[in-house]
C-alpha cells in the first residue's frame, strides 16, 4: 500500500499490490519542492500518513488547528474570507521518514503541518498554487481516506 505523489504532473497515485485504485490531480506547493520549515514548498522522499483526521465529516467541513469549526464551506463563505487557507473535508497529516532530508530539525514535515486535505471546488488541480500541502477534490480525498490507514508510505517526487 503507497501512495506516489508527482509534482511534475501535479497528480497523486494510491497503489495497492501492484494495481492502482486511485489517481486523481492535486494541487501541491506554488513554491516549488523543498522541506524547509516557513518555506511553502511541498517535501519530498519517504513519509507515512502519521494520522487521519476528520472520520465521518460532512463534505466541505472547515477545519482549523486540525479541528471541525462546525462551518460547511460554500463559495459565499470563502468570497467573505478570501484571506483564509481553506482545509476542508479530511486530513492525512504526513510525517518524514528521512532524518536530516524531511524529519528532525528545521525539515520536519510532521511540524510543519504538511497535509493531504481537502480544498475549495473553484481551487484549480493540476497546478502548483499550495502553500505546501497537497490539495484534492473532497470526493477524491474521501475515496483515499477510507482505503489507507495510518503508517501507509508516501512518496513524493519531483
Amino acid at each position: 500500500m503507497m501512495i506516489h505523489i508527482q509534482l511534475a504532473t501535479q497528480r497523486l497515485t494510491f497503489i495497492q499490490q501492484q494495481q492502482t485504485l486511485l489517481s486523481t490531480p492535486v494541487s501541491t506547493a506554488l513554491n516549488g519542492p523543498g522541506e524547509q520549515a516557513g518555506s511553502g514548498c511541498t517535501p519530498c522522499g519517504k513519509l507515512v500518513v502519521k494520522a487521519k483526521i476528520g472520520t465521518g465529516a460532512p463534505l466541505g467541513s472547515v477545519f482549523v488547528g486540525r479541528r471541525a469549526t462546525g462551518e460547511i464551506y460554500t463559495a459565499a463563505l470563502g468570497k467573505a474570507q478570501p484571506q483564509r487557507d481553506w482545509i476542508l473535508t479530511r486530513i492525512l497529516w504526513l510525517g518524514g521518514l528521512e532524518p536530516g532530508k524531511n524529519r528532525y530539525g528545521k525539515v520536519d514535515t510532521l511540524r510543519r503541518y504538511i497535509y493531504i486535505h481537502g480544498c475549495p471546488p473553484e481551487y484549480p488541480m493540476g497546478q502548483a498554487l499550495s502553500h505546501g500541502c497537497i490539495r484534492m477534490r473532497d470526493k477524491a480525498l474521501v475515496q483515499l481516506f477510507d482505503l489507507v490507514d495510518t503508517g501507509t508510505v508516501v512518496w513524493i517526487t519531483d
